[in-house]
């Protein structure tokens, strides 16, 4: 078996720095055989490389079959008229538009050193190009429903969506392609519907869009608000609605068994109350931000800082080209380095590589460390190239 051995200027496992003069033995496949030190193999053999070498990035969310909408949607306005553009908007494209926008985005994340990807889905759109990526892809396909009339029915089509991803086999060796059925957000999906997807796949991994803005918390806890021209738009009764006193969060999550692990997505107006409740729920879970996205629709940040000092499980994502000007983990990076310079380097690419990982449930990725595949990506200059 030929190994390479790899040398940086620094080199971030995945968790932390390794020290100085640390090397890097990976096997024909991508598999890391070893970590080694600089004095152990002669230097000829060693490829050094000038930065910052880490594991493949993790991008935990994003919508690919929304990747034809580039710049259709405009900035800052609310997610309510920002949601109310995409269901008007994303079907005004042909089916060449969305396959192009689809290969297009597949192939930028690999080139910006993506290896694994949580991916919404509301169709089968990306059902074909799935195979073709190289990368691992988890999809989450979304169940809606505000109502808790006809729930059987309305399910039928997620899980029509679900089966046909589950027939998949992946024709590339080593690559993990999984899916889930999930809610799309809580002021999309009623009580009914949270538990006929808990109880569908006993241990699935559920991903949910979670307190993305100020209106969905107004909501469940006043029964007012935004959410309402959302609903109108949409010709959907609400009537039935009762608040429940509590942030949506609080509200839901016994809807959904413990023995679901789950990653809650953007959570941009998720407060101390909620981090004290989740870290006291006995569950798995994880907090995927994604600030690009948020700022470009909300103009806001997550407030991520809370969320390091709680010591919560963070990981990273991109949304999709409705709400970003790029699919790149790096981008997302910086963007917390803007708002939040006191996270360091070594806390946002453990959120980007490590965190991603486990929050995808790909214990394959994600870790320099011997037996695992996680991919080699180089940051120099601010500028990513994927090594493996």
């Amino acid at each position: 078996m030929k190994l390479k051995y790899y040398s940086a200027s620094q080199i971030h496992n995945g968790k932390q720095w390794l020290p100085q003069g640390s090397v890097i033995a990976i096997s024909d496949d991508g598999t890391v055989m070893d970590v080694l030190s600089e004095n152990d193999i002669p230097a000829a053999d060693i490829i050094h490389l000038e930065g910052v070498l880490c594991p493949g990035f993790v991008n935990a969310h994003c919508h690919i079959e929304l990747s034809h909408m580039k710049g259709v949607v405009k900035e800052g306005t609310g997610l309510v008229p920002f949601l109310q553009s995409v269901v008007s908007e994303r079907n005004k494209f042909t089916e060449e538009d969305k396959q192009a926008g689809i290969v297009s985005a597949l192939k930028e994340m690999r080139e910006n050193g993506i290896v694994a990807v949580g991916d919404i889905a509301n169709g089968t759109d990306t059902l074909p190009y799935r195979t073709e990526a190289d990368f691992h892809i988890h999809t989450f396909v979304e169940a809606l429903g505000f109502s808790n009339e006809n729930i059987e029915q309305r399910f039928a089509w997620p899980e029509n969506v679900y089966r046909q991803f589950a027939a998949q086999q992946s024709v590339r060796e080593g690559q993990i392609l999984r899916q889930s059925i999930v809610p799309h957000a809580p002021y999309s999906v009623s009580e009914g519907m949270f538990k006929a997807i808990d109880g569908f796949d006993e241990g699935s991994l559920i991903s949910i869009h979670n307190e993305e803005t100020a209106a969905e918390n107004e909501f469940y806890e006043e029964g007012t608000g935004q959410m309402f021209e959302l609903y109108e738009t949409l010709k959907i009764d609400a009537g039935f609605f009762e608040a429940s006193g509590k942030t949506s969060l609080q509200t839901y999550l016994p809807w959904l068994a413990k023995s679901h692990p789950l990653m809650l997505v953007h959570n941009t107006f998720m407060n101390a109350e909620d981090v004290k409740v989740l870290k006291e729920s006995g569950r798995e879970f994880y907090l995927c931000v994604c600030p690009n996205a948020n700022w470009y629709i909300e103009q806001r940040m997550p407030p991520v800082k809370l969320f390091m000092e709680s010591g919560l499980p963070v990981c990273l994502g991109t949304d999709s080209y409705s709400s970003n000007h790029e699919l790149n983990i790096w981008s997302e990076i910086e963007c917390i380095q803007k708002y939040f310079p006191e996270i360091g380097l070594e806390i946002l690419l453990t959120w980007a590589t490590y965190n991603g990982a486990k929050a995808l449930q790909m214990n394959t990725i994600g870790l320099i460390e011997k037996g695992k595949r996680p991919g080699l990506v180089l940051i120099r200059e601010n500028k990513i190239e994927r090594i493996l």
